[in-house]
């Protein structure tokens, strides 16, 4: 599945960069991805302290980009529950890379050592385990 929202241009990086490139994005996505968050609720959890006006326009643009899908909670029909797509989980490499990244440059990251040294010595074995967990069919 590819995109064809307009654009300033055709450049990938500007693609990447229009997709989720703002400061609250990536946050939802590592939440999603890491850190199992599933409501608005727990997001709203999160350090970073997002405000609901902010994290309801994010949510709403990864949806329509197909990053993330919306599903009532089956158990609880009054909450929304949500989860990366196909598309969404595909960002682990980079969700990774910029871990490194900034585990390598960030004195004060909250990433644990072991987490950043799982990443540093078998990156790949570490993405299959993580895509082992969100199982779509």
């Amino acid at each position: 599945m590819t995109d064809t929202f307009p654009s300033r241009s055709n450049c990938p990086i500007n693609y990447a960069v229009e997709s989720f490139g703002d400061k609250w994005t990536l946050l939802i996505i590592r939440d999603l991805m890491f850190k199992a968050k599933q409501s608005y609720g727990d997001f709203l959890t999160s350090s970073e302290k997002i405000s609901t006006n902010i994290l309801a326009d994010r949510l709403k643009r990864l949806e329509e980009l197909g990053i993330v899908m919306k599903e009532v909670n089956e158990s609880n029909r009054s909450r929304v529950i949500y989860s990366l797509t196909q598309k969404g989980l595909d960002l682990l490499p980079i969700m990774l890379e910029l871990t490194e990244w900034s585990g390598k440059y960030d004195a004060q990251t909250s990433a644990s050592q072991a987490f950043l040294e799982r990443i540093a010595k078998d990156k790949q074995r570490l993405i299959r385990e993580i895509r082992a967990t969100w199982e779509y069919t």
